[in-house]
């Protein structure tokens, strides 16, 4: 493949997944690892990505840029699957749940809502929209209890804010389900939305079992807020794409790391 070509195929990964890792370039394309990062710092002062460790990203992807729920839920959807599948074998008959807002929390909810009866805490609309429509017509089970909580709604579609984390103070969750913006080795989870940060701090603090449920484009990603440190998390459920740095360092960090799919 001639340098140009090779460029634009490393530029329309980068468009496509957002974050895309030094290893798996060099495997489609063919090349070394060495050449990639080669490609990677050109293409960098052209201004047509971002190296980041291990990678690359979309440039000016900033910690403060938050995607709309609509456009997140198009994007990896096999590896959110994955990786509701592998959550929803955590839930039992009787569970106080909490589900942060996110579309992997939300394929988790779809999992859930022809499951074990449950309590649901969530700040999520959508979240709370699946559990309000319920099981299919004609199910002989009853629906899980929802208790969606108020506050300032986000662009995706998080409610966050002193109302919010007010209501989950008063709250206890046998476990709680955290979506997550980005993971860092030193950052830890983090989002690019500084309420919903604190909201999701509150989150943690009322859980008995944190399990933070994020495919692998997530790593490497870093939003202004952090809300846990990574052994704060006693597991993370990731998707077979995660690096092997990551999952070592996952690994290492949190109480145990589940790979879906």
């Amino acid at each position: 493949m001639l340098p140009a070509a090779r460029h634009q195929a490393i530029v329309d990964a980068v468009q496509r997944e957002r974050v895309v890792r030094v290893s798996d370039l060099a495997q489609q394309l063919g090349v070394s690892l060495m050449t990639v990062r080669r490609d990677i710092e050109l293409l960098e002062e052209g201004g047509l990505l971002e190296r980041i460790h291990g990678g690359a990203k979309i440039p000016g992807d900033t910690s403060t840029h938050e995607p709309g729920f609509d456009l997140k839920s198009t994007q990896l959807t096999a590896e959110k699957r994955a990786i509701a599948q592998e959550a929803a074998g955590l839930v039992h008959e009787g569970m106080a749940v909490g589900l942060s807002a996110g579309t992997t929390t939300w394929a988790l909810a779809r999992e859930l809502v022809n499951g074990p009866r449950i309590t649901v805490v969530t700040n999520s609309v959508r979240i709370a929209d699946l559990f309000h429509h319920g099981p299919p017509a004609g199910s002989a089970r009853y629906g899980s209890t929802v208790i969606l909580i108020g506050g300032e709604r986000t662009p995706s579609d998080a409610l966050v804010g002193p109302i919010a984390t007010a209501a989950l103070k008063q709250l206890h969750l046998d476990v709680l389900f955290l979506g997550v913006h980005g993971m860092d080795a030193d950052a830890g989870f983090t989002t690019p939305n500084l309420l919903e940060a604190e909201t999701d701090r509150a989150f943690v603090a009322a859980a008995r079992t944190v399990v933070v449920l994020a495919d692998h484009t997530k790593w490497g990603m870093l939003g202004i807020s952090t809300i846990a440190a990574l052994d704060e998390a006693d597991e993370v459920i990731s998707d077979s794409g995660l690096s092997p740095e990551a999952r070592r360092i996952l690994a290492e960090r949190t109480g145990k790391l589940r790979i879906a799919g």
